[in-house]
């Protein structure tokens, strides 16, 4: 199926089989010119988390809207950023990978240009990348973390450990400082965790450190807490991009200060079924949508639905016993969580407010 022969004629034309997920073009240019705007006007490097998307189009896009660079989980991440062209990435992890290790080091080796930042939460950490290291040394983040959440060191003396590790190791060089605030649950609890990555700084002696902070929930609060540090902020934050009608429609700062972010991805299918009153059978499933964070929201004719159950190729809904909703209907849903739809298509259509399919976005997981 030629695709490309798809761009200019409506998504229900004939070029598509159902299910598809598809990309409103106008949500995707507002939400990646509002937070461009909003790292911009805070002081603050945007440098979006690609794994979101991994996508050539989009990741043009952010930096064509003034992001830095773009953030990375994984060494084979960075190295398909790099076949995209881009030039600046930060890993926001630690790396053990050897292969990937070597593979980074030689790119730096061999390009002036290129730009890498990667984290360290363990002393092990800092030698890992010392052993890879080639003439260009790694530039290293110390990630400084919080009980109950991901990576990073629990204590202040535990990251000075490793602040010293990465400044006598040969082949590393100390950048700065790094943590992850997505998983606290209050403001008060994100500003005394940015208030220890503050206290974290002030023990660094590196020009021009860097404090890097990411996550798609705090970052008004992050622009507030950070607005007079005198580190190069800069925000990791992916998920804006596409936004969501489900975690994201929840959490978004936009729901507390002014502006908004707009629900790009829908995910069109036909309704298979409906057996029973107040039931409804359609074809779409976990091969197609996330349900890490939520289930698919149902719109259209099976609006205020519910999807109760998510299988392989199909989900079950309940519905109100009068549903509108027949056999052969092709309904949208909603999504959320982004950051496990993108990984499900290989192509996805960009359509216009008519579903007029006017570009194609291509993934690479």
């Amino acid at each position: 199926m030629d695709l490309d022969a798809a761009v200019g004629s409506s998504l229900f034309g004939g070029a598509f089989t159902f299910p598809v997920m598809v990309a409103r073009r106008s949500a995707l240019r507002h939400n990646i010119e509002t937070l461009a705007a909003f790292a911009s006007g805070h002081g603050m490097l945007l440098v979006p988390h690609a794994k979101t998307t991994m996508s050539p189009e989009l990741v043009a896009a952010q930096l064509e809207a003034g992001a830095w660079g773009l953030t990375v989980a994984t060494p084979s991440q960075a190295l398909i950023l790099r076949g995209f062209g881009v030039s600046r990435i930060m890993i926001a992890n630690q790396v053990f990978d050897p292969a990937g290790l070597d593979a980074l080091a030689a790119h730096l080796a061999g390009d002036p240009a290129f730009e890498l930042l990667c984290f360290a939460d363990s002393v092990a950490g800092v030698e890992a990348l010392s052993r890879h290291a080639g003439p260009r040394p790694f530039r290293v983040l110390a990630e400084l973390g919080h009980e109950g959440g991901r990576a990073g060191c629990r204590t202040l003396e535990g990251l000075l450990e490793v602040v010293a590790a990465a400044q006598a190791a040969p082949g590393v060089e100390l950048a700065g400082v790094a943590g992850y605030e997505g998983t606290l649950a209050s403001a008060a609890e994100v500003r005394t965790f940015l208030g220890r990555l503050l206290e974290a700084l002030e023990h660094l002696r590196v020009r021009r450190p860097i404090l890097s902070v990411g996550g798609s929930q705090w970052f008004d609060v992050v622009s507030r807490e950070l607005a007079a540090c005198q580190a190069t902020v800069m925000l990791r934050s992916g998920a804006y991009v596409s936004h969501d009608d489900g975690h994201y429609r929840e959490h978004t700062p936009y729901n507390r200060i002014e502006g908004e972010l707009r629900p790009a991805l829908e995910v069109w299918a036909h309704v298979l079924s409906v057996p029973e009153p107040g039931l409804a059978v359609v074809g779409l499933g976990k091969r197609d949508a996330p349900f890490d964070e939520g289930m698919p929201i149902p719109r259209g004719v099976l609006s205020g639905a519910e999807v109760t159950r998510l299988y392989d190729q199909h989900a079950v809904l309940r519905t109100a016993p009068d549903s509108p909703a027949r056999p052969g209907d092709l309904v949208p849903f909603g999504i959320s969580h982004p950051c496990t739809a993108f990984d499900k298509w290989r192509i996805i259509p960009v359509v216009d407010d008519d579903h007029v399919v006017v570009d194609l976005i291509h993934t690479y997981f």
